[in-house]
């Protein structure tokens, strides 16, 4: 019977620091969850970013503005470190300063339009008639050719509109989370085709332009209902100095069958237009957001988690990527707020460049962990526990996309049942791409996105004037927050760091020219 005692002894001797440590977690996150609710501070973060500082275009003034707000506002949290870390863009910035565009003739009326990122603008108001000049073959030049200057050229067939039989806005139904936990079948992506020999053509067309003086090149993209989604042109150069681009201005695509149909009909359109683009010096404008909250027993090593700072120049960036900033500004927050002790060392990175093609994030793991291209590691990637990532717009997380990462699913399973009552169940093996948590993953380290809800970033608001405060969902951020400060917690504090796959081979690096 003694030694039955003393054997229950032992048990209770070695579960007691985990029941000690799990009521510890449980104090903690129900603290973090209190002070989400009454105290929250992310919409404010977001109505700065959004609202005061946006749009932040990569190199741009406002940009750095933002920048600056950020690290004196997590200074004021308490956060340790705070600091804009460069790196070398290698291109102007840009910025549309002023833009109008009107209808003068037959009637007169306003355009609902934007101007394409890193292109030229008119040098002042510029009225021009508009004119069919759609370039899809070697013969199309010679048709156009001496007749185009200072004119208004529609590029682009027109096309049918179709009408919305459902919502724009969507979440995730169980059923497609169950398949989206599934593995994806192998293969079956399609071939690139001769993507050389179209780039060249561009080009051409682009030159073919310039030589014909045109007044503007116009365009429309895939949204409707005033929708305009729209970055840089595919080529452009983001160097002033560089090849020579013509204005470019992509129009609602309601806007730009009225004008097309008029034309079709043979009435005469002309058009007014007014584009200020400046171009920046990039050099004090390229950077990345960096803050800490230090460790204790294991303050050397690291856990990061992140989102891009930057956006493009139409809306504000509010979903894309305002809402992941603050998301990740309001997890360190909480952790700070509530009194968790952290044994590592936790770092908000918020990244700039990515639009152009995950740029900051990129440079911040060369210059602190390995450059892929070598795969030479540095010290710092052997502290690294693990990396976070917010970039899917405003919907509630739902789950987290493992990267081909298994040996880590059983802990993130039991990291998400304190959340599964918020709709956070699916884990899937997939790789997600088109944001910062690859970078990691490109030199062997942890990265994760997060899943989430769509709502209405694909359908409406990614890359498009309507990017602003108003489609952000303030409730979908305050459980994105908690969720967040709660995997950081428990990957601050357990024992070791998360599991990591086998180094990738060394990749050749990217281009930094263009990004469509």
């Amino acid at each position: 019977m003694a030694r039955h005692i003393s054997a229950f002894a032992l048990v209770l001797a070695l579960f007691a620091p985990l029941a000690a440590q799990s009521r510890m977690d449980a104090d903690i996150n129900a603290k973090i969850r209190q002070e989400e609710n009454s105290h929250s501070q992310i919409m404010k973060t977001l109505h700065m970013l959004a609202d005061v500082y946006g749009p932040r275009v990569t190199g741009s003034p406002s940009l750095k503005a933002a920048g600056e707000w950020a690290i004196k506002e997590m200074q004021s949290w308490g956060f340790s470190n705070g600091h804009l870390e460069p790196w070398d863009f290698g291109h102007a910035g840009w910025v549309n300063e002023r833009f109008s565009a009107h209808v003068t003739s037959p009637v007169k009326d306003q355009l609902t339009c934007e101007v394409l990122a890193w292109t030229p603008g008119t040098n002042g108001p510029v009225t021009g008639d508009a004119v069919v000049a759609v370039i899809n073959e070697e013969k199309d030049f010679a048709e156009f050719k001496g007749k185009l200057r200072g004119k208004y050229v529609l590029s682009m067939p027109m096309r049918d509109v179709a009408p919305h039989f459902d919502a724009q806005g969507k979440r995730y139904t169980d059923a497609e989370l169950a398949d989206l936990s599934k593995q994806p079948p192998a293969g079956g992506g399609r071939g690139r085709g001769n993507f050389g020999a179209g780039q060249e053509f561009n080009r051409r067309k682009t030159q073919f332009w310039i030589d014909e003086g045109v007044a503007a090149v116009l365009d429309f993209g895939r949204g409707d209902g005033g929708t305009v989604f729209v970055q840089s042109p595919q080529g452009v150069s983001r160097d002033p100095k560089g090849p020579a681009q013509p204005a470019q201005v992509t129009l609602t695509v309601e806007h730009y069958g009225r004008i097309w149909r008029t034309l079709d009909k043979k009435i005469p359109v002309t058009l007014t237009m007014d584009i200020a683009n400046t171009f920046y010096d990039a050099d004090q404008n390229a950077f990345n957001v960096v803050a800490e909250l230090p460790g204790t027993d294991k303050a050397d090593e690291v856990v990061m988690i992140g989102g891009h700072f930057d956006s493009w120049h139409t809306g504000t960036g509010a979903t894309d990527n305002a809402a992941g900033s603050a998301i990740m500004m309001e997890a360190m927050r909480l952790l700070k707020v509530s009194g968790a002790k952290l044994r590592r060392t936790v770092r908000i990175g918020l990244w700039g460049g990515e639009e152009e093609g995950l740029l900051g994030s990129r440079e911040y793991v060369k210059a602190h962990y390995a450059d892929p291209a070598v795969m030479q590691l540095k010290p710092e990637h052997a502290k690294f526990a693990g990396y976070f990532n917010v970039d899917n717009g405003t919907g509630l997380i739902r789950g987290v996309y493992l990267q081909g990462n298994e040996a880590v699913a059983p802990i993130f399973q039991q990291w998400m049942e304190p959340f599964k009552n918020m709709g956070m169940t699916t884990l899937t093996i997939r790789n997600t791409g088109g944001t910062d948590h690859l970078s990691y993953d490109a030199v062997g380290l942890p990265g994760f996105q997060f899943i989430q809800d769509e709502v209405e970033y694909d359908s409406r608001t990614h890359h498009s004037n309507m990017d602003t405060y108003e489609r952000v969902q303030a409730n979908d951020m305050m459980r994105n927050a908690v969720i967040v400060a709660s995997f950081v917690l428990n990957t601050a504090n357990r024992d070791d760091k998360l599991p990591r796959k086998p180094l990738p081979k060394p990749t050749p690096p990217a281009g930094r020219g263009t990004q469509p």
